[in-house]
């Protein structure tokens, strides 16, 4: 990333950001070892899920799904700075009529890595078309997993807050004396809550259930998650200036994104036509910031 200072009028002062986007042709299993250790701040990708972008990728069996993707987490786990975060898109598939365990296994085995199992998030996807099966009904989610090589990691929750809703407009007008107090649950579990708190306040944090509709136009991909999806994760654990690692880029959405966000990015890919389609959308570009006035 080089910074040049540009002035104008007497009292702002603009920086020209210009933002180094990677776009690697190759196996994630090799690329990834050309990059530092302890580099990056944010790794967010979508991996083949298992059996499925068969046309595209030759899929990976469920049975083998684990041995297959350890060595690329062990990879991502020496490129991660301690204060990043890996965010793993994936959802386990029916085989046989149940669903597989391969996603359960896998975080057990990377427990074992080191990997830190912080968080799950859910993206509800709003758009989902109806369907049924004999003994279920049409997936509407899937599973964001969050990990960490420490407790200790980067994130900026104001970044990505929500407006408190019509709820308060009601629930805030009269409040009791218990409302103005810390009410302890009376289930006995040790929570409470002190509704005064979200007086006068026009935003709340999100919760973890991410509402987004999925990508219609799929950029000539098998599997195109929504802009929105990674922007939302790079705000949240990254800041201007940051590194963003998609070892599975496909055709650069992640990259893209980062792009706008004013982050430095690495995408992999390995499928040639994915790979030219993603370096046409992340070609290079200057970003002007107002830094202070």
């Amino acid at each position: 990333m080089r910074l040049t200072l540009l002035f104008s009028g007497l009292s702002v002062l603009y920086v020209v950001m210009e933002i180094e986007t990677q776009i690697i042709l190759g196996d994630c299993n090799e690329k990834l070892k050309e990059i530092g250790d302890n580099s990056i701040d944010l790794i967010f990708t979508s991996p083949p899920y298992a059996d499925q972008r068969k046309n595209t990728y030759g899929g990976i069996h469920p049975d083998k799904y684990v041995d297959w993707f350890l060595p690329i987490s062990k990879e991502l786990y020496r490129v991660v700075k301690p204060s990043g975060t890996f965010v793993l898109n994936i959802k386990e598939r029916v085989v046989a009529g149940e669903r597989h365990t391969y996603v359960i296994d896998l975080i057990l085995e990377m427990r074992k890595q080191g990997w830190i199992w912080t968080e799950e998030y859910v993206w509800h996807k709003k758009n989902c078309y109806p369907g049924k099966w004999s003994n279920r009904f049409r997936d509407s989610w899937e599973r964001l997993i969050q990990f960490n090589k420490s407790k200790k990691f980067n994130m900026y929750q104001e970044s990505v807050m929500v407006p408190v809703g019509d709820w308060a407009k009601n629930r805030l007008k009269n409040l009791s004396q218990t409302d103005k107090l810390r009410d302890e649950s009376k289930a006995g579990s040790g929570f409470g809550k002190n509704v005064s708190h979200w007086l006068d306040r026009e935003y709340t944090y999100p919760t973890n259930v991410i509402h987004m509709a999925t990508e219609c136009g799929n950029k000539n991909h098998s599997a195109v998650f929504p802009e929105a999806l990674p922007e939302w994760f790079i705000k949240l654990f990254t800041q201007e200036g940051d590194w963003v690692l998609d070892p599975f880029v496909g055709s650069g959405t992640t990259c893209k994104v980062a792009q706008k966000l004013n982050r430095n990015s690495i995408g992999i890919e390995l499928q040639h036509g994915y790979y030219d389609l993603a370096l046409k959308r992340t070609e290079p570009k200057q970003n002007k910031v107002r830094v202070y006035e």
